[in-house]
């Protein structure tokens, strides 16, 4: 992608920002400038009004990558997921600061902007949503470890259980 879109699209990139239909109450990301569920099209025209996505949602779909695309070799393996946004828009994206393997349906997670990669040798940081884990009040952190205790070397047989 050229610099020059890369920061056309900045609004939508660093805010969430999309659009909503006045008639129907759709909202939608990317923004849209006609609404295609409204039974006339022609009745959306200057009705979507920009609309703020809270950024919080849960994972529908997701798949772990162990064969990345091109510059995305440092962070294998990881997690790719559909995640349904609170008001609707289902959005694409990395879900980051949990083990792959403890990622499940269901997740609730909150978007959180990072870097996506560097472009050419002149270093230009392109930066980006992903989705890290929500704590719901009154639960643990997510977990980032292993799930079971690691054998402490040299430890008595019978030690090794209550590790």
């Amino acid at each position: 992608m050229s610099i020059a879109r890369f920061w056309r699209e900045t609004p939508r990139r660093y805010n969430l920002g999309g659009s909503k239909c006045n008639g129907c109450g759709t909202v939608y990301f990317p923004p849209r400038l006609v609404c295609p569920k409204c039974t006339s099209h022609r009745q959306s025209i200057e009705k979507m009004t920009p609309f703020q996505l809270s950024g919080e949602g849960e994972v529908i779909s997701y798949t772990i990558v162990h064969d990345p695309a091109e510059g995305f070799e440092m962070q294998v393996p990881y997690v790719l997921a559909l995640v349904q946004t609170t008001e609707g828009p289902i959005l694409t994206g990395q879900v980051v600061d949990v083990e792959p393997g403890t990622v499940a349906i269901g997740l609730k997670v909150r978007a959180t902007f990072r870097k996506l990669r560097e472009e050419g040798k002149a270093g230009v940081i392109h930066y980006g949503y992903k989705f890290t884990p929500r704590e719901e009040p009154g639960t643990a952190p997510a977990p980032r470890g292993p799930a079971a205790p690691v054998p402490v070397p040299g430890a008595p047989a019978q030690d090794r259980a209550a590790a």
